[in-house]
């Protein structure tokens, strides 16, 4: 009986797969998949024909190849800028992040007001790319700035560093560093996963602060740090509106502040060399990426990961 029960029950009506409905899902991210196909993808894609054409949005594009390429070897301006991103990249995100480190050791202590603390050291991150920040700087550090101003009462003439060529892009890279509050929340957030036992256990052993931080806190933290640092990177290298506004977007004394984003746009909607920014765009993704990929790499000399 058993048996056949069971060869019936093989042999009867297959029980049909229950599929999700996902009809819903799609309605309501239709707007995003439209605006990123129409807004995003599409845009990129026509960037990417466009780096190979000869085109000034008067005319219809005009297929050259690798002509937009091979002009930037001998573009000394395109050079230079890439070495003044490169300098901005280099200092400004170890400096931003080393603050954004200590500041959030500083605040892990479990001071009063860490909320306040928080949110005000948080601020510079919302407002540091905004144009009234770097009006703002410009002031700043202007010839009859707040910096001289201050200098004034030691009997300091400083100079006018944003018109200095040796010290402009400096105050870019304070700027910079300066918005160091995002890295900060998350390197507070990270520093709160750390288990407290691992610190009684090193006190009771005799090591001292310094040594427990670099013992314990700095290993457990690799894998934070580098996650900092590859957005920062991303970021910095996207950095366009303070050199922008405080150089009046010519680049600077020099042009010691052209950042590469400023002289493709500069090559875009000022000379109307659209094919020629195409080009020097997909060239600024390939950098960000190969930089991303190296990161990546050398991270797993000394990205610690507790598992």
């Amino acid at each position: 009986m058993r048996k056949v029960a069971l060869a019936a029950r093989s042999t009867g009506p297959k029980a049909k797969p229950r599929f999700t409905d996902n009809k819903a899902g799609y309605a309501f991210i239709a707007p995003w998949l439209i605006g990123l196909v129409i807004f995003t993808i599409g845009p990129m894609l026509y960037s990417l024909y466009l780096a190979f054409t000869k085109y000034n949005l008067l005319q219809p594009p005009k297929w050259i190849g690798l002509d937009n390429f091979t002009q930037m070897l001998g573009d000394e301006r395109l050079w230079n800028s890439l070495r003044v991103t490169l300098i901005y990249v280099g200092v400004g995100v170890p400096l931003q992040l080393a603050i954004a480190l200590a500041i959030a050791v500083l605040l892990d202590r479990g001071m009063r007001g860490l909320a306040l603390y928080r949110s005000i050291f948080y601020l510079p991150s919302l407002l540091g790319g905004s144009v009234a920040i770097a009006i703002l700087w410009a002031q700043v550090f202007g010839k009859n700035g707040i910096v001289n101003g201050f200098l004034s009462i030691f009997g300091i003439d400083g100079p006018g560093w944003i018109s200095d060529p040796n010290t402009a892009l400096g105050t870019l890279i304070v700027l910079h560093v300066w918005t160091f509050g995002s890295p900060m929340v998350i390197f507070l957030a990270g520093l709160r996963q750390i288990p407290e036992q691992y610190y009684e256990a090193a006190q009771m052993d005799g090591a001292g602060k310094v040594r427990r931080f670099f013992s314990i806190t700095f290993p457990l933290l690799t894998p934070i740090i580098f996650f900092n640092l590859v957005l920062q990177v991303i970021f910095a290298f996207q950095s366009f509106t303070q050199a922008y506004i405080v150089s009046g977007g010519s680049g600077g004394p020099s042009d010691s502040t052209m950042f590469f984003t400023l002289y493709l746009y500069q090559q875009a909607f000022t000379q109307l060399h659209m094919g020629y920014a195409s080009a020097m765009a997909w060239v600024l993704l390939v950098i960000i990426a190969a930089l991303t990929a190296l990161n990546f790499w050398l991270s797993r000399f000394w990205v610690f990961y507790d598992d």
